[in-house]
């Protein structure tokens, strides 16, 4: 089931307080990007962030789930009505998410 775009805009809303907030489609979900950097997405209308360190302890008791398959596991966010927490939660990750790898040009 693919994602629906009122989702994203309400997530996009949420973190509109956040800096260099941004999103790519992709199979129909969206991966939502802070400073750069990956940092979670929406797949089937979950709200998903990487499973570091920081985020684990935001959020000790979120269920870890795969965001599609074969994928890798996921937090799932629920406080996502939050958007203190959720600029919270953000901030708190980035130093800990990877940065984007550059595409090679062919």
């Amino acid at each position: 089931m693919a994602s629906s775009k009122e989702y994203l805009d309400f997530i996009l809303e949420q973190l509109s307080e956040l800096p260099e907030i941004s999103y790519r489609a992709m199979m129909g979900e969206y991966i939502i990007y802070y400073r750069g950097k990956v940092a979670g997405g929406i797949y089937d209308d979950r709200f998903l962030v990487k499973n570091v360190a920081s985020a684990s302890a935001l959020m000790p008791d979120s269920p870890l789930e795969i965001p599609y398959e074969g994928g890798t596991p996921m937090l799932l966010v629920d406080d996502v009505e939050n958007r203190k927490f959720l600029a919270e939660l953000f901030e708190a990750m980035y130093d800990e998410l990877p940065q984007s790898k550059k595409k090679a040009k062919k």
